[in-house]
């Protein structure tokens, strides 16, 4: 696993599975969810850092690599920047466990100020938390 990458590790609930016996396509975006609260604001708080806020989704692309079935062990988000911008990036993510990659996908997060309602851009603190997680040219 790359440095740049925030880990969120969880269990997999029985809810999570539906009548086909894997876990529920929609439940991926759930994951996905779980895994920007960590990163942005429950890992900061942990970590005595003041959290990330005031950003909103304006994108999702997700890809279903292999079929989640049930498992005791924990399952994984991988989560990472792969592209910044004055006001926007966008987060790149693996669900996996140590064997399998079970989707891919992708969100572009905005800036965004709550009290007037519209676009901002980034602070100088944002702009350095979200170089943490910025993947390396390739």
């Amino acid at each position: 696993m790359a440095d740049f990458r925030h880990v969120y590790e969880f269990p997999l609930r029985f809810g999570d599975i539906d009548s086909q016996g894997h876990v529920n396509n929609v439940k991926f975006l759930g994951y996905l969810e779980d895994a920007r609260l960590e990163m942005f604001h429950a890992d900061p708080v942990r970590k005595g850092e003041q959290p990330i806020r005031g950003m909103v989704v304006s994108r999702h692309e997700i890809d279903y690599v292999t079929p989640l079935l049930p498992t005791v062990d924990p399952i994984r988000v991988e989560t990472w920047i792969t592209q910044a911008r004055a006001a926007s990036f966008t987060l790149a993510y693996e669900v996996r466990d140590d064997d399998n990659v079970y989707a891919r996908a992708s969100s572009v997060l905005v800036a965004f100020d709550v009290e007037n309602n519209r676009l901002r851009r980034f602070t100088e603190y944002e702009r350095d938390f979200l170089a943490r997680y910025r993947a390396p040219a390739e």
